[in-house]
């Protein structure tokens, strides 16, 4: 498991916040970034497996252009 970091955990989520735009790349983009900041926080119980799931689902999403399943 990753390190607990609260100054990484911050840090990270801090450059989601000025990647996050109007478009969905950029929103996209931060979403990644705040589920990997989730690796460093203490309060959090989560696994790089865990992100990695996360963010091909992002992708997946962006992919089909909706959340519903085929």
């Amino acid at each position: 498991m990753t390190g607990r970091d609260p100054e990484r955990t911050a840090l990270l989520r801090e450059v989601a916040e000025d990647v996050r735009g109007d478009s969905s790349e950029s929103e996209q983009l931060a979403a990644m970034l705040y589920r990997v900041s989730d690796l460093y926080d203490p309060d959090e119980e989560t696994t790089p497996e865990d992100v990695y799931r996360n963010v091909r689902n992002i992708l997946e999403i962006k992919e089909r252009g909706t959340l519903a399943r085929d």
